[in-house]
């Protein structure tokens, strides 16, 4: 049980400053130092633009990262980048991300880059605000790469992903990082054709290092790849062995699902805290106060307030600035309203 019941918080991405989405496409033009000095703008941006709307718990936005998940194969040794996407054009869909071949061992010498970005986070946040770092988990970091001989299916992959990303978990720790979201979509995606038990004892591994160290979350959507899910968007297939996360709080995609399932945080709050979606990244409809109040009050026929907090279906990454500094500060109004109400300081 947290200490700050209804608080407010984020998943991990933020949209990129439109200079940073300009100059990423020509990375070639710029020095190695003005590459980090971008990027810590940008990070100082987010910092910002969370801190204004009054959230309780914030990221850095994923601001050094060019992708949620695909940043960090750069880090890795042991795969050959594919170079150009298999389709360029038409209506977007996930077979416009690539996957890469596999040729040697996988291996991560320096790390997926996640202790930096805390390091970072943590040097330009000011006093607050909980600050939270977000890694992907090995099963979603597979799934874009190629089987082989040596990892002939993507349990096999997942396995050689494991120790790089339970290592870095072991590192922030080790920095003190107070909050570690470990995203595993695929998981969420995949649940209905897949076994969730094995899903459960993959995950639990991959986060043993943090386990009553730091407070952990995960993420449980059905994908954001240019505002598009990629699976049936039904949680029953994921309940109740995803209730054995050896996580303390699980965020729940509602909002862009008209809030179905809603009863599902009932179960999950007898064990565990439950972030619920109340803001839909894949509409520019912009949630007035009034009405994210009313999904608050809906969540708390459900869930005790100390057991609730609130955030945006996804990362805001696939969604224009304007529209996620509004949706932002609107999610934390909507819940200050019922704040007032029950008298939460």
């Amino acid at each position: 049980m947290k200490e700050l019941p209804l608080k407010t918080t984020v998943i991990g991405s933020y949209p990129f400053p439109s200079w940073l989405e300009h100059a990423s496409g020509y990375l070639d033009a710029f020095g190695s130092n003005d590459i980090i000095e971008m990027q810590e703008d940008a990070v100082i941006t987010a910092i910002h633009d969370q801190m204004t709307a009054g959230l309780d718990v914030i990221t850095d936005g994923e601001q050094t990262r060019f992708d949620f998940n695909l940043s960090f194969y750069g880090y890795l040794q042991g795969i050959e980048m594919e170079s150009k996407s298999p389709r360029m054009f038409g209506p977007p869909a996930h077979d416009q991300r690539g996957k890469h071949k596999v040729v040697d061992t996988l291996r991560a010498e320096k790390g997926l880059g996640v202790v930096e970005e805390y390091q970072l986070l943590k040097r330009l946040a000011p006093e607050g605000p909980v600050l939270k770092a977000s890694i992907p988990g090995p099963y979603t970091l597979s799934g874009r790469l190629l089987p082989n001989d040596q990892y002939p299916d993507r349990y096999a992959l997942t396995e050689a992903l494991l120790p790089l990303v339970r290592d870095e978990i072991a590192k922030l720790v080790e920095i003190g990082c107070e909050e570690i979201t470990v995203d595993e979509p695929s998981m969420s995606c995949y649940a209905h054709k897949e076994d969730t038990k094995r899903f459960v004892d993959i995950f639990n591994r991959t986060v043993e290092p943090a386990v009553g160290k730091s407070r952990l979350s995960t993420h449980l959507c059905f994908g954001n790849f240019k505002a598009r899910a990629v699976a049936p968007r039904q949680y029953a297939p994921l309940f109740p062995d995803f209730l054995d996360f050896a996580v303390e709080e699980i965020h729940l995609e509602m909002a862009s699902r008209e809030f179905s399932e809603l009863e599902r945080i009932e179960e999950i709050a007898k064990t565990k805290d439950v972030a619920v979606g109340v803001i839909d990244v894949k509409s520019y409809y912009i949630e007035p106060p009034e009405v994210i109040a009313d999904r608050v009050r809906r969540c708390l026929e459900f869930a005790p307030a100390d057991r609730l907090a609130f955030a945006p279906d996804c990362g805001f990454s696939q969604t224009a600035r304007w529209a996620a500094k509004k949706k932002m500060a609107n999610m934390v109004a909507g819940v200050n309203i019922v704040k007032e109400e029950l008298g939460i300081a």
